[in-house]
């Protein structure tokens, strides 16, 4: 029997299978608002197999956005048009899918442009925005120099990410997950690599873990108990200075004393020049270790494309669940090919019932890449 199609229980939460759509960024808001585009991509993800679907980064403040294109959930617009696309998402999905998002905040990596834009700081006849960090140190060369945040900067930030939380809850989403990974502003809180400050939230772990974990009890403490809260932290920072796998299980400990219910566990973005070590299933080992230490449940992500591969990490306890993003979003029906892979059944929509293994023989040559 495939272990990766077996339920999973993530705190309050029980999902149907083990495979997630990790959230991918768009970067086609407007003013935070999701439109069109999101509408189309929601509702194929919904569609995909997976148990779970994560919303993109969405940040909890204007000036906490990556780019002038990141999903927001700051306003009432941005409340109403990302609840229109979850409504409709929810209206296609297969039995059981639950809808997740991850809120954050760019920090230092915010007031960018778009990936095929050139992915470097906006320029000043492009409306860029002030940007915060643990202390003033740009990202790289070239980059918009932050501000040092003060404890009015982190009051308002810690109370945005409560509201974007208590936005989500409204909106009808089964979890949130805290950005904490991938050089944003917890993450850049975090690192000895970004942190330089010689206050009370700089120099030891506990200091600099001090303000990320305050955030997490506020969100946790305001949303009601039958929505599952995790975040994504960092196994590696890739540095030798950087944070490093236990630190993650320390992070994760207390996590979990706070009350959260799952750690994604992905690494590197700290520094555009981190020496990252790719290769299929590279972070499960974060995973794996974090799981083992904290017996928190714990979510692997990282060139997981093989149906065979996501199957591995569930059946030899590495982590709980399989999060896929650009493998899903090459082949939007992962799922349902996983299953057939593997020997699992899954609901299909009668109106695209014909389409499967079973019923039209033509599948597996459609499917060259199989196994």
């Amino acid at each position: 029997m495939s272990q990766l199609f077996t339920p999973a229980e993530i705190g309050p939460l029980t999902v149907p299978n083990r495979i997630v759509v990790a959230p991918m960024c768009q970067y086609s808001a407007a003013d935070g608002c999701a439109g069109d585009w999101h509408l189309q991509h929601l509702m194929t993800l919904a569609m995909s197999g997976a148990g779970l679907v994560v919303v993109e980064a969405t940040a909890v403040e204007r000036a906490g956005r990556i780019t002038h294109g990141c999903l927001g959930l700051y306003s009432d617009a941005n409340e109403a048009a990302l609840a229109r696309a979850l409504a409709a998402a929810r209206a296609v999905a297969l039995p059981g899918t639950r809808f997740g998002i991850q809120i954050g905040h760019a920090g230092r990596k915010g007031s960018s442009e778009r990936p095929w834009e050139g992915g470097r700081a906006l320029k000043p006849d492009a409306d860029p925005w002030p940007v915060v960090a643990a202390s003033a140190i740009a990202f790289d060369e070239g980059w918009h120099r932050p501000k040092a945040f003060d404890e009015a900067d982190m009051a308002r930030i810690g109370e945005a990410f409560v509201a974007a939380a208590l936005r989500a809850a409204r909106i009808g989403f089964d979890m949130v997950e805290l950005h904490m990974a991938h050089g944003y502003l917890l993450h850049n809180v975090m690192s000895p690599v970004s942190n330089r400050r010689d206050d009370r939230f700089g120099g030891s772990r506990a200091n600099r873990f001090a303000w990320p974990l305050e955030v997490a009890v506020k969100v946790r403490a305001a949303l009601p108990r039958h929505i599952a809260l995790g975040a994504r932290i960092t196994g590696q920072d890739w540095l030798d200075d950087g944070l490093q796998v236990e630190d993650a299980v320390a992070l994760a400990g207390a996590l979990k004393e706070i009350g959260l219910d799952f750690a994604c566990l992905s690494s590197g973005g700290i520094h555009p020049h981190a020496r990252v070590v790719v290769a299929p299933g590279y972070q499960v080992p974060f995973a794996r270790e974090v799981k083992a230490r904290t017996g928190l449940a714990t979510r692997a992500v990282g060139l997981i494309a093989r149906p065979e591969h996501a199957e591995a990490v569930i059946a030899d306890g590495s982590a709980t669940q399989v999060a896929l993003g650009r493998a899903i979003l090459d082949d939007p029906r992962w799922g349902w090919h996983a299953a057939e892979a593997l020997g699992a059944t899954l609901a299909l929509p009668p109106q695209y019932a014909r389409a499967g293994a079973r019923a039209w023989p033509g599948a597996a040559l459609a499917r060259p890449r199989a196994g």
